[in-house]
Formats: C-alpha cells, structure tokens, sequence
C-alpha cells in the first residue's frame, strides 16, 4: 500500500468519523431536543392530567359534599327532632313541675295568708281585750279612786272614832267594847247593826285569840264586808225582760238616777225605753226627758197631771211591741206618809202585772244618803207597802254618813245595788261592797 493510500484512506476513515460523530451529535442533539420536549410535554399532559384528576375529584368531593349535608341534613333533621322532642319532654316536665311548684307556692302563699290573717285578728282580738280590759280595769281603778275620794268624810266620820277608841287601849275589855260600840253608832251605822257588829267582834277575838287592840281593825273590815255581801245573782235582771220601778221621795235624786241607769243600760246593749209616771210635780216630765236625749233612749209620757196609771199602761204595750228589754218606769214621789202615794204605787204594780206578767219585776228604793237614820226610816216605811228588790245611794260623795249603807243592808237586809259618786253620767255604779268597805279604810 502506497503512503498516497495509507494517508487517503486515512482522510477517509477521520471523514467517516467525523461524520459519525456529527451524526451522532445531531442525534444526541434530537434525542436531548426529544427529551425536553418529552419533559414539556410532560409536564403539560401530566398539568392536564392533573387537572382533570382535580377537577374530577373536586366534582366527586362536591358531589359528595352535596350528598354528605344531604345526608348530614337528614342526619341532624333527625337528630334535632329527637333533641326536639326530648327538649319538649322535658320542657312538659318542666311546665309540670312549674306548675306544680307553682300551685305548691300558690297554696303555701295562701296557708302563708291565712296563717297571716289568723295571727293578725288573733293579735287584735288580743290588742282589743287587752284594751278593753285596761279600759274597764281604768273604769274601776277610776271609779274606786272616786269612791275613796267621795267616801272620805264617811271614813273620817267612822273610822276617826274607831281609831282612837282602838289607840285608847292596850288590851281588850268590856270598856274597850263599850267604847268601840258607841263610836258605830255616832258614825250613823245605827243601834241595832252597832250592837251586830260587836257581838261578831266579840266570837272572832275568841276564835283568832287577838291579845292587843291592834289586830280588832282588820277583824272589823272583815266584819264589815260579811254583812255587807250580797247574792252574786241581785243583777241578773238586767239580762231579762224587765220593768224596773223606781220609787222615792222628791230630793233623794230619783229622776237623775233613772238618766243614768238608762245610759249605763244602753251601753251594755239594752233596749230601753222610759216611762215618765211622775206626773204631779212641776217639771218632771220635761227633767225626765232630757236625760232620755242624753242617754238615747225613748220616752213615754203624757201631759202634766195626767194619771200615772195611764202612762205605766202605754209604756208597757209600747216594750212589749219594741220588743224592749228595759222598760223604767218614773213615779210620783210625795212625801211616804201621805196615803194617796201608797195608794197609787199599788195602783202601778197591779196594771204591770196584769199587763206584763213575764216580765221581771224590779223596785228601786233611791235614798239620799246625807239624810242618814232618816233614810233608813224612809226604807223601813217604803218597805211596807212595796217588794223592794234594791237600794240605790245617792250624793254618797258629799257626805259623813255614808254607813247608812251598812245599816240598811244590815237591819232591813235590802242590798245595796247602786251608789252614786259624782254628778256625772258615769257616776252611777253597781255597789261592790268588797271596794265599798276597802274604800273606807283606804287612806287617799
């Protein structure tokens, strides 16, 4: 082989080479080209791809998005009517129990109220007899203040004599008794209920075995209130239909005492009605009839002079048609020795108990208590011709004889039922002989 060959073989071997390796450039250059344009492709497929994929799992999530709140929907319609129904269950229950509870406070209010009001009226039932009490207790207190007040000449007149016969000795005698004895009578108490009083004495100081003079006065104030005690029924009249007559002379206060009967009967609830059966002295009708307008009660009468008789018969039909529970009957009061007053009293008592024979009868005999024994006279001759069921004192206050009282009840045995105190419409009381003899050894 020629060096021309060798080397022109040689050029061709380096061309065909070198064209191979071009061409394998240029493939390697379209593969790379191929690989990136495979990568972009890539990429946009896979993005698509992708897309799709998103989108599509997107409608399913929507799609089930949509089913999932339907089906969620249904689940909670369900669920919230089932908290629904249990809410209105219990809400029912609630409303129950609320009701319950309710009508548990509505009667608890209502046993609250009533126990409320029961202790109310109780407190002020309480409050008004405690009132009425002080009130009464206030009256008594006020009207034993006045009868101490109003006793205490009758006490000076009495008890000053017994008290210094009593600081006169040291022990006890027959002078001793003698003393005591006088010093009653000159007190107005009279012989006879003197004499009563020493003989009680006398056993007493035996029985109780009293040495000195000392312990005879509260053995006297004993004494005094045994002989002045009275049945516990003298006042039971005033709760019956009654015609209560009222007899005395003229001056011993009689129409004034009827005025203040009525008004204290009338406080006490009585229908009362008067009769004014006084017809022969000057002004009796028209005294009679202001005291009926203070008391508020009715009056029956007739003109000046008329027949006492007459006006007894009207005012006894009228009680009975008024259905009146007291009927006080005024009557003539002359002087107690003159016959035609006898004569009419009697005159009186027959029309009442032919005209009102269910009715209680009750005599009145009002003395004047400064008139002393002359008093007990008066009773001694009214009592002869006239039941006298009780004695009314008057003008009690402004006299040193009040033991008039202790010798009428003692020696004519008449009670005392009313004394008068005062000039007030109030100062007629029922007698308690218990205060009545407390009041005389009461200092003031």
């Amino acid at each position: 082989m020629s060096l021309f060959n060798w080397k022109k073989n040689k050029a061709k071997k380096e061309q065909e080479n070198l064209t191979i390796e071009q061409e394998q450039h240029i493939d390697n250059e379209q593969q790379e080209s191929e690989v990136e344009n495979d990568v972009v492709i890539e990429p946009q497929e896979n993005e698509q791809e992708n897309d799709d994929i998103q989108e599509q799992e997107e409608n399913e999530v929507e799609n089930d998005d949509v089913q999932e709140p339907q089906e969620n929907e249904v689940e909670n319609n369900d669920v919230q009517e089932q908290q629904e129904e249990v809410l209105s269950n219990e809400q029912y229950m609630n409303d129950e129990d609320t009701v319950e509870s309710e009508n548990e406070d509505s009667v608890i209010e209502e046993e609250n109220e009533v126990q409320e009001e029961n202790i109310i009226e109780e407190l002020e039932e309480e409050q008004e007899q405690n009132e009425m009490s002080e009130e009464e207790s206030g009256k008594k207190r006020g009207f034993f203040g006045k009868l101490v007040k109003g006793l205490s000449k009758t006490r000076n007149n009495i008890l000053g004599g017994v008290d210094q016969v009593l600081s006169s000795f040291t022990k006890i005698d027959e002078d001793f008794y003698e003393e005591l004895e006088e010093a009653l009578i000159v007190a107005d108490l009279g012989v006879n209920t003197a004499m009563t009083i020493i003989e009680d004495l006398r056993v007493k100081v035996k029985e109780n075995k009293i040495k000195d003079t000392v312990g005879v006065r509260d053995l006297l104030m004993e004494e005094l209130k045994e002989l002045m005690k009275s049945e516990d029924n003298i006042y039971d009249f005033t709760n019956k239909k009654s015609v209560v007559l009222v007899i005395g002379v003229n001056g011993v206060g009689k129409t004034t005492t009827i005025g203040k009967l009525s008004h204290q009967y009338k406080q006490q609830g009585k229908k009362v009605i008067l009769a004014a059966a006084d017809t022969f002295r000057a002004a009796a009708i028209d005294q009679l009839a202001e005291w009926s307008n203070r008391a508020g009660v009715e009056l029956i009468s007739q003109q000046e002079n008329s027949d006492p008789g007459a006006v007894v018969f009207d005012a006894v039909q009228a009680a009975k048609a008024r259905n009146a529970d007291i009927l006080i009957c005024d009557t003539a009061g002359r002087l107690h020795n003159k016959k035609n007053l006898m004569e009419e009293l009697r005159k009186i008592f027959k029309i009442i108990n032919r005209e009102y024979p269910d009715a209680h009868k009750e005599v009145l005999l009002v003395l004047d208590s400064t008139t002393g024994q002359n008093a007990l006279q008066q009773a001694k001759q009214f009592k002869e011709i006239a039941d006298i069921t009780g004695i009314v004192l008057t003008k009690l206050d402004g006299t040193a004889k009040g033991g008039i009282a202790i010798a009428i009840q003692t020696e004519l045995n008449i009670p005392v039922k009313y004394i008068g105190v005062g000039e007030g419409i109030d100062d007629m009381q029922q007698f308690n002989s218990e205060e009545f003899v407390s009041a005389l050894f009461e200092s003031e």
